[in-house]
């Protein structure tokens, strides 16, 4: 069972969600507030695995708020407007629920908050050639023997796989790097990020890998070529 709060300036909508929860066995709701002040004291002092979350709020927008948490949890946007559907996605939400919302579509989000929650708990456990990211509205898990370059793009990554296939999640550069197992993979470059062991070539401070040529960065070059020079003996 999951762990949540609810966070809505209208008390009507709270008791819905509360009345929700309470049929639903997956999801346990803490605590509902109306204001987020107290829904942040709250999180400051406790751990939460979801956040039920409306997104036009007097104040603060429910985005601006889940952004300047942090936190690491699931948010579950909820709101009457369906034009904040590409905002939530934005923040890598879990799902987007359109105000007003049946019991059926509550639990397919509390479902896939359910699934999201289990599958990082597994993350966790594996052995580091796995990672899991959020691309859309979706898991995805990601074979870090099949990556070919991970590209930045500002917020934003590029997994580039096998066949011309990618995936697209949110998430920084530097977070990403920080994940990584530092003996299989090195940055090269503020936009790029590659596997040592599928380097096919480098030279003129380029690298050859699959049909890319990446630039090296100047101040990425000294690590990269220690653990280049590490692995094999580079062409300049």
């Amino acid at each position: 069972m999951i762990k949540a709060i609810a966070l809505d300036d209208e008390p009507l909508a709270l008791n819905i969600l509360e009345m929700l929860c309470k049929k639903n066995d997956d999801v346990e709701l803490l605590r509902t507030f109306t204001q987020p002040s107290a829904a942040k004291e709250y999180l400051d002092a406790n751990t939460v695995d979801l956040i039920f979350l409306d997104i036009q709020m007097p104040g603060i927008s429910g985005i601006e708020f889940f952004k300047a948490m942090r936190a690491n949890m699931l948010v579950i946007f909820t709101t009457a407007f369906s034009e904040y559907a590409v905002e939530g996605f934005n923040v890598n939400a879990v799902d987007f629920l359109l105000k007003p919302f049946s019991l059926d579509r509550f639990n397919q989000a509390v479902t896939k908050a359910v699934q999201y929650n289990a599958l990082e708990i597994f993350t966790k456990t594996q052995e580091p050639n796995f990672i899991q990211v959020k691309s859309a509205y979706s898991l995805v898990n990601i074979n870090l023997n099949e990556v070919i370059l991970i590209e930045g793009l500002d917020d934003y990554i590029k997994i580039h796989l096998p066949n011309k296939k990618f995936v697209v999640t949110r998430i920084t550069m530097k977070k990403m790097i920080e994940t990584l197992n530092e003996k299989q993979f090195v940055r090269i470059h503020r936009s790029f990020i590659i596997p040592l062991h599928k380097i096919e070539s480098v030279r003129n401070k380029h690298v050859y890998i699959d049909n890319f040529v990446l630039p090296i960065g100047a101040s990425y070059e000294d690590d990269f070529f220690d653990k280049f020079n590490s692995i094999s003996s580079p062409t300049n």
